[in-house]
């Protein structure tokens, strides 16, 4: 009896979160003629102008610049996507978070959902310019996914420090939109890591965004799985992280509830 309640609940909450992420996706694109096409065209036209500018410089270190570019800007506007929404979930759900008997985490995860949803939009983008390009597909390109998997948890326990933050701190929203800037120039998103000097070659190599972003292009471009070291990186942070989200979410759940 207690597993079918338990079941029942999933169903509801997984409802709520379809619900919820199918709301995010109306209201970004509610006043957009082309609505969720912007997903598959704005990674193709970035992309294009990135090129542009930056494969004359880097022909020599980057084979194939516009998939390696573009790899490292899908996954870093998936982090980015999600963080950034979950970051004001709580705030901006706030009569719900009131009114309606839901667990907490529902809203910052619907947020980084949506975002996935996003990510899945510009694997279409992705799928042309593999292509375009004529990269042969490989063994190794469904852990792709993988990495993929791995960005996306590590967003979420993110996500969910974020979410308490701003509800306590509402500056952090421009602190955080700071750090990303430098986060961005830190994780090698169109840039060789072997450009930078050996001291801050090993800082990147550190950056967990980065770690995701170069095992993905490793699946793609070169063929080759991530080794033991990468792998136990990402495992690290993406369930280390997690796990510490959730254990904060819930430990702040009484201070939000008084402050939001």
């Amino acid at each position: 009896m207690q597993k079918v309640r338990d079941t029942d609940r999933l169903r509801q909450y997984l409802f709520v979160i379809r619900e919820l992420v199918a709301r995010e996706i109306k209201r970004k694109y509610a006043r957009s003629y082309l609505g969720i096409v912007w997903s598959v065209l704005n990674p193709l036209l970035t992309m294009a102008v990135m090129s542009m500018i930056f494969s004359t410089i880097f022909r020599r270190n980057i084979e194939n610049f516009p998939v390696y570019y573009l790899t490292g800007s899908i996954f870093w506007s998936l982090f980015t996507g999600a963080t950034n929404a979950a970051l004001t979930a709580m705030v901006d759900n706030k009569n719900l978070l009131m009114k309606v008997k839901l667990p907490m985490m529902v809203f910052p995860l619907s947020r980084c959902c949506t975002a996935l949803m996003n990510f899945g939009y510009s694997m279409a983008a992705y799928v042309v310019i593999l292509a375009v390009f004529r990269i042969r597909p490989n063994v190794t390109m469904p852990l792709f996914f993988v990495c993929a998997a791995g960005m996306f948890l590590f967003s979420v326990g993110l996500g969910c420090f974020l979410s308490v933050l701003y509800v306590l701190f509402g500056d952090i929203k421009h602190l955080y939109s700071v750090l990303l800037t430098i986060w961005m120039y830190l994780s090698a998103v169109f840039y060789p890591v072997e450009s930078t000097s050996p001291a801050m070659q090993e800082v990147i190599v550190r950056n967990p965004v980065y770690n995701y972003i170069a095992c993905a292009r490793q699946c793609v471009l070169e063929g080759q799985p991530p080794t033991a070291e990468q792998w136990a990186r990402m495992f690290i942070w993406s369930v280390g992280v997690y796990i510490l989200g959730q254990i904060f979410f819930d430990r702040m759940r009484n201070r939000v509830l008084q402050k939001v």
